[in-house]
């Protein structure tokens, strides 16, 4: 069981993501191999966003200062898409075409 530091929700390991610091790079960690302090994370853009929002990154991975969260964003876009996450609604428009 792990933490998201996005919703502070515990789950289990396999559903979330691992992400860690690599070169003051926040980098997306899916083999859960690289070396070094950890932080988990839902795949999800909420938490994601939620996580940047309340500055969590910087304070789980125990590093100093900002960490840009477009390398992790980039990663949960190619993994996950926008249709296969939950909530997301892109299948019709809502405009009447007539």
């Amino acid at each position: 069981m792990r933490t998201c530091i996005g919703c502070r929700s515990r789950s289990a390991a396999g559903v979330l993501l691992r992400v860690v610091v690599v070169d003051g790079v926040l980098t997306p960690d899916p083999r859960r191999r690289l070396p070094g302090r950890g932080a988990w994370l839902h795949p999800a853009p909420e938490c994601l966003a939620r996580a940047d929002r309340r500055s969590a990154f910087p304070r789980a991975l125990r590093v100093p200062g900002p960490l840009p969260v477009d390398a992790v964003r980039m990663h949960l876009d190619e993994q996950y898409g926008t249709r296969d996450r939950p909530g997301s609604d892109t299948s019709e428009s809502k405009v009447d075409p007539s």
